[in-house]
């Protein structure tokens, strides 16, 4: 009878114990969350890379209002710009490579409600703590779409919002907003417009 009684107090104390583990981890876990921010979210195609903190690759307006260039240009918010970063990725092998890049957006139909020429997008480079644009304030109508024949490989008909060459690893940081036109009339219809953010890399034909 002892016997079973020492084993019925050791398996208790075995349970406590495991159980304040368990605690003790998950709020260890919480607060290396809290402290390190979002998930990194990482996209990779070829030899580049995309990097992103929020839920998904993209961006969105919902029952936004017209507004000036000067204004857009300046919104900071979280959720009024998307920030992602592109990694090239050449191995020291490959000292010839050259890649061709393209960074695209893709109107997601399903939640939008506006036109493009209603839409306005303005992509920036913030390698440094000075914003460098890359695409000035453009209507999306006016802006350049993809054909078959790119040589990042990128799909056509997608929004081109920035292309280039890479010869070297190389990380860079961007940064896109969009608003909407202070020429737009809503004329009472729900201002709603997404994005999604994509990069695509080819290696050129040596």
């Amino acid at each position: 009878m002892e016997g079973n009684n020492s084993k019925e107090v050791l398996l208790s104390i075995l349970g406590v114990a495991v159980l304040i583990i368990a605690v003790i981890g998950i709020s260890f876990a919480a607060f290396n969350f809290s402290q390190t921010g979002a998930k990194e979210n990482t996209i990779t195609t070829g030899r580049l890379s995309m990097s992103y903190s929020e839920d998904t690759n993209g961006i969105s307006l919902e029952n936004a209002l017209p507004i000036s260039d000067e204004a857009g240009k300046a919104l900071i918010n979280s959720n009024e710009k998307f920030d992602f970063t592109v990694d090239a990725i050449i191995e020291d092998g490959d000292a010839d490579t050259v890649i061709d890049y393209a960074i695209t957006a893709v109107k997601v139909d399903e939640a939008t409600t506006l036109d493009d020429s209603a839409v306005k997008v303005y992509l920036t480079n913030i390698d440094t703590s000075t914003e460098v644009p890359v695409l000035e304030p453009t209507k999306l109508s006016l802006v350049e779409k993809t054909t078959s024949s790119e040589l990042s490989s990128a799909p056509s008909g997608e929004f081109k919002l920035a292309t280039g060459k890479l010869n070297d690893s190389a990380t860079h940081k961007y940064r896109l907003r969009m608003w909407v036109a202070d020429d737009y009339s809503a004329g009472g219809t729900s201002a709603t417009y997404q994005l999604k953010v994509n990069v695509y890399g080819a290696a050129q034909a040596q």
